[in-house]
């Protein structure tokens, strides 16, 4: 007897679900198919670009967007029909590429592209307006204090001992050199930086102090400002400790009474703290986005994964001795395992898994993970701990800290010689606006724990994809990439920041910074010890299943059968609540959180716990915005889970 295979779930409800979070993106997004036509969008894509929403359709050619654009004049002058041919002819290369765009509106726009080998190509559009207009401001103020600076220095020039002392209590590199490029005078910046002589700056050479590659970038903005022209410019160089800066460079030239240029003021500014704070806010809207979309992918994979382990168990019970459960079916079944443990992944990235957070002794911690981690190190490894003070605490999930710890150590022993060194140091720590706007927390007291190696150190471009789902450095079946984007979504639910200072060659130090919290009670009770250790299943009674797939309920009532209940089911939150006023004595609700309608699993169980119609409660989902267990008070199981998973929840759920 065949039997007929169960429905798939349905594609539209995924595209809509898909779409809906596309939608949510404060950046537009395009794809185009290989021949050029529209094949996904979303709402910011034709708000940004200022395009009508009856041009959005599937299939819209590509043609038809650029000649809308060329006919209102985006290109600039011109014939329409060229400018439009030139950009579709371009467009056919599929090449990547990213630039800025001014709109006629004054809209800035960064567009960035990149081909999808065989597929076509897909665009995301932002708008950067504002942060241009932010860096025009921060442009004028600079180039104003420049100008006092520069206009006080010739000022004093009449007083060198006065001179002398004011320039050396500026936090920059000020100095004059002629019109010969010679230099005639040296702030304390320059000694303290390369060791120069300031005392006599005429025998001081840049090209000495900055080396070929430095002075090569230099030179050609020194000769257009001793043409008479101000100029100003960034670079990276490195100091007499070997400290690599990015720093900021003004050059105003000097003139006679005459008009002629006779020399040229220089001041140069350290500006790496400025553009770390700047790549840490662009990571970390980067990672906000991927993280929306990722906890909507999540979500139908864990609701599809809960089917396929739900009914491929069963089958594994059903038929024992069954010679094909070892071939087909139990491979398929670990497979569909290790996918639910890497959609968890997801969800933790997502900031979407339930915390069980509590004050934690930060010392205490640090002791348990290099006990645990210390026979999978080199024995040659040395592994420190620094504590500095012996009462610092923070709220966070125990078990959940202590795996990121172990995941870090284990990162950083990866990337130390067996010679090497590892320290984990914590720290009681204040912070201001300055620090905490670029790590997005609050100014205050905080804890900071830090994992420092001496290790190879990682370049700008793995620094900036660090936190990404699945980048990996390592090589292929060495780790899936999820370990760091783990930890990120982890430090971030639970209201920290996480930040990585590195370079080839100087090692790394990631610095988790965290809550800080007060010493827990003590109680005598031991955690561990009190929680529920078994499956044994709960009284028999009656349970209303709440779920909007059917399939998801076909499994997830196997196992409530397994239980002992009998089992009521609903499609909806209405449904659910109608069950509950006229069913007596039902003795568990099992609900998702998130379905169709109105009335959401929340919903259903506070109304539930409040009216007293059921004597346990119990939420699952594929995934939860935000920590429910908390929000709700009632146990949160993460799809998809197996019998004794629900058997405990359902414990823990009881009024």
């Amino acid at each position: 007897m065949s039997r007929t295979p169960a429905p798939a779930p349905a594609p539209l409800e995924r595209y809509l679900t898909l779409q809906t979070g596309l939608d949510l993106l404060d950046q537009g997004l395009s794809i185009f198919d290989a021949d050029l036509r529209l094949v996904a969008w979303n709402r910011a894509y034709v708000r940004l670009l200022g395009f009508t929403d009856d041009m959005a359709y599937l299939g819209a050619p590509f043609e038809s967007f650029i000649g809308f654009n060329a006919r209102r004049g985006e290109y600039g002058p011109g014939d329409p029909d060229r400018l439009v041919a030139e950009r579709v002819a371009a467009a056919r290369h599929f090449a990547p590429h990213e630039i800025e765009r001014v709109r006629p509106d004054g809209r800035v726009l960064r567009i960035h592209g990149e081909p999808v080998p065989g597929h076509g190509f897909v665009t995301l559009y932002s708008d950067i307006t504002e942060q241009r207009r932010a860096e025009e401001i921060i442009r004028r103020h600079n180039a104003e204090l420049e100008s006092r600076v520069a206009a006080r220095t010739a000022e004093l020039q009449g007083s060198e001992e006065r001179v002398r002392l004011i320039m050396d209590s500026i936090p920059a590199l000020v100095a004059y050199f002629d019109h010969r490029r010679v230099y005639r005078y040296l702030n304390r910046g320059y000694h303290d930086w390369f060791r120069v002589d300031t005392s006599r700056p005429e025998s001081v050479s840049a090209r000495a102090f900055l080396g070929d590659a430095v002075y090569a970038r230099v030179k050609p903005q020194v000769l257009r400002a001793l043409a008479g022209d101000s100029q100003s410019l960034e670079y990276e160089l490195q100091t007499c400790d070997a400290r690599r800066l990015w720093v900021r460079t003004s050059l105003v030239p000097q003139r006679s009474a005459e008009g002629a240029v006779v020399g040229c003021f220089e001041l140069t500014f350290d500006i790496t703290e400025q553009r770390r704070s700047q790549a840490l806010l662009a990571r970390a809207q980067k990672l906000e986005s991927l993280g929306h979309l990722t906890g909507g992918l999540a979500h139908d994979f864990n609701n599809i994964l809960t089917v396929v382990i739900g009914n491929l168990a069963a089958l594994e019970q059903a038929r024992p001795a069954d010679p094909a459960l070892g071939e087909y079916v139990q491979p398929a079944l670990e497979a569909a395992r290790r996918g639910a443990s890497l959609v968890r992944g997801l969800l933790s990235f997502a900031r979407r898994q339930p915390l069980q957070a509590a004050s934690v002794h930060v010392g205490a911690l640090l002791d348990t993970v290099a006990r645990l981690v210390r026979r999978s190190l080199p024995e040659t490894l040395r592994l420190d701990i620094e504590v500095g003070a012996p009462d610092l605490w923070t709220w966070i999930d125990a078990t959940l800290l202590e795996q990121a710890m172990l995941n870090l150590v284990l990162n950083a022993r990866d990337a130390t010689g067996p010679e090497g060194r590892i320290v984990l140091r914590a720290r009681r720590a204040r912070i201001d606006a300055a620090v905490a706007t670029p790590l997005q927390l609050s100014a205050g007291d905080c804890v900071c724990i830090e994992v420092e190696d001496d290790g190879a150190g990682m370049d700008a471009d793995t620094l900036a994809h660090l936190f990404e789902p699945f980048f990996t450095t390592k090589r292929p079946g060495r780790g899936t990439g999820l370990g760091m984007a783990v930890v990120y979504g982890f430090i971030k639910q639970s209201g920290g920041a996480i930040d990585v200072r590195s370079a080839p060659g100087s090692g790394t130090t990631v610095s988790l910074w965290l809550p800080a919290a007060d010493p827990a009670p003590d109680d005598g009770i031991d955690d561990a010890g009190g929680r529920a250790a078994g499956t044994q299943a709960v009284s028999r009674g009656l349970a209303l299943l709440v779920d909007d797939d059917a399939q998801v309920r076909r499994v997830i009532r196997r196992s409530l059968l397994e239980l002992g209940y009998s089992v009521l089911e609903a499609d909806d939150g209405s449904g659910a609540l109608n069950l509950l006023e006229h069913t007596p004595d039902i003795a568990l609700l099992l609900s998702d959180v998130v379905m169709a309608g109105g009335v959401d699993g929340r919903a259903v169980a506070r109304a539930a716990r409040d009216g007293g119609r059921a004597r346990s409660v119990v939420l699952m989902s594929g995934y939860a915005p935000g920590d429910l267990s908390l929000q709700a008070d009632f146990p949160m199981l993460t799809k998809p889970f197996d019998t004794a998973q629900l058997a405990q929840a359902i414990e823990e759920g009881e009024a």
